[in-house]
């Protein structure tokens, strides 16, 4: 199993900034991707971000230009610093990452995780 420690929401007027924490942790881990997912109050989850072991990035578009994905690969861990955040942008992100970790000494088990999620909310 591996555990995912996430934070960063808040409370914000329109404007502001917050940036979201996603810390992995787990025995010998190798993250291929990292991201971002939201989904607000009767809507489904939407992609956000994501970034890659090569640092390739993906963005939805409403978010483009405002937000920014980042890795910090010695700490095994994604930020998600999002500047001019706006009332659409009120909604549970949650982490997502994928990769694998040591299963035994001498092979690898794939994993896909989320986080908790954790609360953004905008206000005007």
């Amino acid at each position: 199993q591996v555990q995912l420690v996430e934070s960063g929401g808040g409370l914000v007027q329109a404007g502001e900034s917050l940036r979201l924490s996603c810390a992995a942790s787990g025995r010998s881990l190798s993250i291929n991707v990292m991201g971002w997912y939201r989904q607000a109050p009767g809507k489904q989850r939407e992609f956000v971000a994501d970034m890659s072991t090569s640092s390739t990035t993906n963005y939805v578009d409403s978010v483009k230009g405002r937000f920014t994905i980042s890795r910090d690969n010695a700490k095994n861990t994604a930020y998600l610093q999002m500047d001019s955040l706006q009332p659409e942008d009120t909604a549970l992100y949650y982490c997502n990452v994928v990769g694998t970790y040591r299963m035994n000494a001498w092979s690898r088990r794939n994993f896909d995780s989320w986080g908790q999620g954790t609360q953004v909310t905008v206000s005007s």
